[in-house]
């Protein structure tokens, strides 16, 4: 379902019954999409140091500079 901003500002508390209960909302500005509403879910997973260890690899020259690229920050590429 698409609302203008208006409608959407009058009718919040609906609007946000349906986003809560699975409904697709969208926030036109000027008839095009602006925003999706959508429901605050909370991420209850507490989170655990390591979950990852032995699935990342970071290679030995992961820290070492590349003068090319460095040179394309300062601007000193050609």
């Amino acid at each position: 379902m698409q609302f203008n901003m208006h409608d959407a500002k009058t009718n919040l508390s609906k609007l946000g019954k349906l986003a809560w209960e699975g409904e697709k909302i969208v926030i036109a500005k000027s008839g095009k999409p602006y925003l999706d509403l959508v429901p605050h879910k909370e991420n209850n997973q507490e989170r655990v140091p390591g979950r990852f260890k032995g699935q990342i690899e970071i290679k030995d020259d992961f820290d070492q500079c590349n003068d090319e690229i460095a040179a394309l920050f300062t601007g000193e590429s050609e």
